[in-house]
Formats: C-alpha cells, structure tokens, sequence
C-alpha cells in the first residue's frame, strides 16, 4: 500500500493500491486451474473475474512478509521516564491458518513496562497487523509480537495474549462453532506470577466507554 500527494485533486484523502503485475498473472493462472481441478467452469459468468479477484485479495492477506515490524516500533520510538505498565488491549485481529488456509480472527491484549522508552499506542496494532497478514499458527503469532516489542523496546517485560475463533475448526472437522482458542507469551517482568496477575486482572475490567 502506498500513499501519494494528488496536484489539483477535489479529494482530501486518495488510497491507490498497488499489485505486482507479475505475481498477480501467476496467481490467477493457478486459481483459475485450481477451480477447473473443483469441477467448475472458470469462463462462466460469476466467476469469470474471480481468479483475478483473489489473487489481488491473497497479496494482500500475506502484506506483512514484506513489511517489517520492528522498524515500526522504532520509527516511533520516544525517550520517556514513564515506567508502569502499559496495556493496549483488544486489538481486532485476524489472520489465515497456514494448515488449511482458512482464517483464524479474535483480539490481541499487549502489555510492556517500559525502560527509558515507549513508542506511539497505535504501533502495536500495526505489529499485530504485519504478523497476522502472513500465514500462521495461532501460537507462533503470539511470540512474534512479544519477541519483535521485546526486541525493538527493550523493556522490563512484554506480555501478549490473544483470544481466537479458528475457522478451521468452524467450517470443516470437528464443526465446533463456539470454541476460543487462548494463548500467551510472556517475558522479563511478566515471569512473575504477580505482575502477569496485575495484567490480567486490568485486561478483565470493565473499560470506561468514552
């Protein structure tokens, strides 16, 4: 995705998407095979354009291997004295199961005490953007967020926990249409049973509605 300044344009704001021309052809190539090898008619109608359509839809769903998250987090990165818990928490997530190709959705808590540094509140929707816009395990998504703020902010500790519905479970196997999936990665500070207590006793509260 990119953003660019229009000269004499009547719009205040303009959002142009780029695809590669190359990937694309390549992509609708083989979905359009692939809806042969289903026993459906590629040429019909209804799905004339589709091949053309997801393989736009699958560059975008996998954006985050070409973004890199904790450039973001340094690219807003402020020396500030502030060294309490900082909790940013559900953040809407979702995310394409890398065993069936089947979305995965939910919200994701993050948690960091920081060390001499913060960064903007909106970043950390951003990592949780670039990691999930890449085929995943559930698991695996919540280190990465952890691991990248770890990384970026050096902190006292980072907890992360997400919250998930797996349609792989939902449409196909066991049909379970209610299951939450819950996982946690945590470190530093957060390895103490009291402060990962503290975190989850915030993360249950009622928020104030502004």
């Amino acid at each position: 995705m990119k953003y660019t300044e229009l000269d004499d344009c009547e719009e205040f704001y303009h959002k142009v998407e780029y695809y590669n021309k190359t990937k694309t052809e390549q992509l609708s190539y083989h979905y359009k095979e692939i809806l042969k090898l289903l026993g459906e008619d590629p040429d019909r109608e209804g799905l004339v354009k589709t091949p053309y359509r997801v393989a736009k839809a699958m560059q975008v769903l996998t954006r985050g291997y070409a973004q890199d998250a904790k450039q973001v987090l340094l690219d807003a990165l402020f020396d500030e004295k502030y060294n309490q818990m900082v909790i940013v928490k559900d953040i809407d997530f979702f995310s394409m199961c890398e065993h069936h190709m089947l979305p995965f959705y939910g919200k994701v808590h993050v948690a960091y005490i920081p060390n001499g540094h913060i960064t903007g509140l909106s970043k950390k929707a951003r990592v949780v953007d670039i990691y999930s816009h890449r085929l995943q395990v559930q698991e695996r998504l919540t280190q990465q967020i952890g691991d990248c703020i770890q990384s970026a902010l050096k902190p006292f500790g980072v907890m992360v926990v997400i919250e998930a519905k797996h349609m792989c479970m939902q449409m196909r196997g066991v049909e379970k249409q209610n299951s939450i999936t819950t996982t946690s990665a945590f470190s530093g500070a957060f390895n103490q049973a009291k402060t990962r207590e503290e975190f989850m006793n915030l993360l249950r509260g009622e928020s104030k509605r502004i």
